[in-house]
């Protein structure tokens, strides 16, 4: 019996250059002084759905599937405010509450179970908290209160349209932008 291979996607909102040059610099940073690699493993994002395993041979349909998901649906404004955690290891950079993004999401959340029988849309089914991750998994806890401490009163502030999401694919060691899907724009 030949093995089917799976690969690891996620669905995310990918910020443009100027914002995701700046989140890379934080990561960078968490790196640099507290040794915290992971979070340079994958572009600034707003994650829309948690990484899931899907059969590459079913990629094409995954990918038509998310298209015509995103042509019913039109671009919105995201604001960036400040610095948020989820202790003892997440650092992150905060999304200004969206209705349209949780929308999106709840939307994404549905067709995802309905058409790709996903079921793990959110961490831990813990609701959805729309942010943008510096530092985690890696962050001692140990680490964290000092990490904490030099950002929480940091500020962060950025505005972007949102026009399309992404799937991401993890490489074996990284995640890769793999295809982006842009709001309202049919085949």
């Amino acid at each position: 019996m030949k093995r089917v291979e799976k690969s690891r996607y996620f669905l995310a909102i990918i910020p443009p250059v100027e914002i995701s040059a700046r989140v890379l610099e934080i990561k960078t940073y968490f790196r640099d002084h507290f040794n915290c690699k992971a979070p340079l493993r994958s572009p600034a994002h707003i994650t829309l759905h948690m990484p899931f395993m899907f059969k590459e041979t079913r990629e094409a349909e995954l990918v038509s599937k998310l298209k015509s998901l995103a042509t019913n649906h039109t671009g919105f404004d995201l604001k960036l405010d400040g610095f948020g955690a989820f202790v003892p290891r997440t650092i992150y950079i905060s999304v200004e509450p969206n209705a349209t993004l949780i929308s999106f999401q709840k939307t994404l959340a549905q067709f995802a179970k309905r058409e790709l029988k996903l079921f793990n849309t959110n961490y831990k089914d813990q609701g959805y908290h729309p942010h943008i991750t510096v530092a985690f998994r890696d962050l001692k806890k140990a680490q964290f209160p000092q990490a904490w401490d030099e950002f929480r009163d940091r500020e962060f502030k950025a505005e972007f349209k949102v026009s399309s999401f992404w799937l991401l694919k993890h490489d074996g060691k990284e995640w890769q932008p793999q295809s982006e899907f842009t709001f309202g724009q049919g085949s």
